[in-house]
């Protein structure tokens, strides 16, 4: 039987081609550990009636057939149940929790921080249309202006780094956080980076960094899908 064709709706910058959200390449990278192909459709934070069907306003949304499931922990968690028989993105029912603490981490001490380094490079590179939106949004959750929560960049990569500790130590005894292979602890973490690499010339890591070497090898993986990506400033 071949493969079900899924779509996935990203959130995409002026260029269709870029697709920056970690939760969208969360999504995007739990497809391609199950096999399953996917066709990508670039949504945009004005475009929010095209996504109405899903009940919500935010990507990723994940369309199977009849079935509709929006937020990036929801879409694993549905294509763990309804694609048992692909590879599991979690190795078993017991990892699930760690998994899920591993994504709460990410998206609550690691975003918050890689957002101030990258916050004025997503500005620049998401539509006109969408600016006057993502200032207002972003200048309330912050209490300041996109200029002054960006302006101490060295301060706020530094943040980064060190907000990147527990990672390093696991990294350092084995090549993904889930063991010899990959699994959705890791995707959640990559997510980020692959945030950052898609509007940001702004390196989050050092070269020798055992987090780099981690890095490195996701962007090889699925045949280096994550590599190919649209990204700022950097050839594939």
């Amino acid at each position: 039987m071949d493969a079900p064709t899924l779509l996935l709706y990203e959130l995409a910058g002026a260029d269709p081609a870029l697709r920056f959200s970690p939760h969208c390449w969360k999504a995007r990278l739990a497809l391609a550990h199950k096999g399953l192909p996917a066709e990508t459709l670039p949504w945009r934070f004005s475009e929010i009636e095209r996504i109405a069907f899903s009940g919500q306003k935010l990507v990723p949304v994940l369309v199977d057939g009849e079935t509709v499931v929006s937020d990036s922990w929801r879409i694993a968690c549905y294509l763990e149940e309804r694609y048992p028989e692909r590879p599991s993105l979690f190795g078993g029912a017991s990892a699930v929790p760690l998994a899920q603490f591993v994504n709460a981490w990410a998206d609550t001490t690691l975003a918050p921080a890689i957002t101030r380094v990258i916050l004025l490079d997503i500005f620049e590179r998401i539509h006109p249309e969408d600016r006057d939106y993502f200032r207002r949004s972003r200048e309330q959750r912050f209490g300041a202006s996109l200029e002054d929560v960006a302006s101490d960049r060295a301060g706020n990569l530094a943040a980064v780094r060190a907000a990147l500790q527990p990672l390093r130590r696991e990294l350092a005894a084995r090549p993904y956080l889930c063991g010899d292979r990959p699994a959705y602890a890791d995707y959640c973490v990559f997510g980020m980076f692959m945030w950052a690499r898609s509007v940001s010339a702004t390196d989050l890591l050092a070269a020798d960094d055992p987090v780099a070497s981690w890095r490195e090898r996701l962007l090889d993986a699925f045949g280096g899908m994550a590599r190919r990506a649209a990204a700022a400033g950097r050839a594939a």
